[in-house]
């Protein structure tokens, strides 16, 4: 009798999923500082059919419900594909404090979330797709899974200056000693960058990390990034021998000069490759 409660539980659970899915409401996954806040977006698909997914990785202080995102979903999903985003720990609507959040933290989310899309029935395959520091978690985590688990990647103006910035102890105006960092460090939008995300950062190893991933992977990146200079974008070119990469002049950190364009692009590049 406990077998088949334990089979009648899992199955209501499948349906649960895939009715979230379909409706594209708040469900959640356990991550590395407590429950992720996530939505799953799917095509319409016939009974027991499958679909290629696509991971959303949002940047530094944002979250998954932005104009980019929304635009690269509605795309994909128009195509066949299903997209999942999410909110990184201490970010939007999940759990944890933003002063614990570090990248290698956030690495840790996105593998949580790609073993969820691994056992979802729908998946056919996973891609991932990054903007900014999201940008970096999804070089890496592809990096480690290799292009037997993730089947290709996009990164938009991903942020391995972060790096760089911890270094020189200036992250987005907040300054600090990054060699006798404080607690934390109050930045001008209020949020508390943490001792941790400093100590990690300053050998935070990216481009040894993202060169491994040998599965085809495309860099779009804004020649007005003020941010990010596109500079970085073109060095993980050139550590991804089968990337490609798109230069757009004008265009800043958001894509918020053309953001169509940005945004059909990298969901054409996708569609191509998953299609």
């Amino acid at each position: 009798m406990k077998l088949k409660h334990l089979f009648t539980t899992l199955f209501f659970l499948c349906c649960a999923i895939t009715i979230t899915a379909q409706t594209d409401s708040t469900f959640y996954i356990k991550g590395s500082m407590g429950r992720l806040a996530a939505h799953l977006q799917l095509p319409e698909l016939k009974a027991g059919e499958k679909c290629p997914m696509v991971i959303l990785c949002h940047g530094f202080i944002g979250n998954m419900d932005n104009p980019l995102f929304d635009t690269i979903s509605a795309n994909l999903t128009k195509t066949g594909i299903g997209v999942i985003r999410f909110d990184f720990n201490g970010h939007g609507a999940s759990e944890g404090d933003f002063i614990n959040m570090t990248v290698p933290n956030e690495i840790d989310d996105a593998l949580s979330v790609i073993a969820f899309v691994r056992n979802l029935p729908q998946t056919a395959n996973i891609s991932l797709l990054g903007h900014s520091q999201g940008g970096v978690v999804s070089a890496m985590a592809a990096g480690q899974l290799g292009k037997d688990v993730i089947k290709s990647v996009v990164l938009m103006a991903p942020a391995a200056v972060l790096r760089d910035d911890a270094l020189r102890g200036n992250t987005m105006g907040a300054m600090y000693d990054p060699w006798h960092a404080p607690e934390f460090v109050t930045m001008p939008s209020g949020h508390k960058l943490g001792r941790d995300f400093i100590q990690t950062a300053v050998t935070l190893p990216i481009y040894e990390t993202a060169q491994k991933y040998e599965g085809p992977a495309l860099i779009l990146h804004g020649m007005d990034d003020r941010l990010v200079p596109y500079t970085y974008g073109e060095r993980f070119h050139y550590v991804m021998k089968h990337s490609e990469i798109i230069l757009i002049p004008g265009e800043n950190h958001g894509f918020g000069a053309n953001l169509p364009y940005a945004a059909t692009t990298a969901s054409r590049w996708l569609t191509d490759r998953l299609k």
